[in-house]
């Protein structure tokens, strides 16, 4: 799995000029799903993206989580963070799982957060064709990929 994590003071995604889900103070997470990320992918990205130190302390040092300043988390599926580059303009897939697999994926990913954060985590639309609107606050922005864990 990738992620690319956004800090924002607010995101929201729209589908077909409808509003599906708004957050204030968050994170914005972008993911993508292969065929090879399995449960313990998903267990050790929800778990380090609930407890990333991303969020300014009382001193103005990022020292505080998600889950300690209560924020929300919007979390929205990209199959493209899979492309590779490698060869020629025209990106390619390949690496990126089939909704079959993605989904089921995708939803035990919503939920683990969801466990770690202790409240509901908003989504996109899987497979939606989305409008994502932020505000990226510092900017930070923080790419995980749970294939380099060490």
């Amino acid at each position: 799995m990738i992620a690319v994590i956004q800090r924002v003071s607010q995101a929201s995604v729209e589908i077909e000029a409808v509003t599906k889900a708004r957050i204030g103070r968050g994170l914005l997470v972008l993911v993508g799903i292969e065929d090879a990320d399995g449960q313990d992918d998903i267990d050790w990205l929800a778990a380090k993206l609930v407890n990333l130190r991303v969020f300014n302390d009382d001193q103005g040092v990022m020292n505080v989580s998600v889950k300690d300043v209560q924020g929300d988390i919007l979390l929205v599926s990209q199959f493209t963070l899979q492309a590779s580059t490698k060869k020629g303009n025209r990106p390619s897939y390949l690496k990126a799982a089939k909704p079959e697999i993605a989904i089921p994926i995708y939803q035990r990913f919503v939920d683990a957060i969801s466990g770690h954060l202790e409240r509901p985590v908003l989504t996109g639309e899987f497979g939606a064709d989305m409008q994502v609107k932020l505000i990226n606050d510092g900017p930070v922005t923080i790419l995980m990929d749970t294939k380099n864990r060490v």
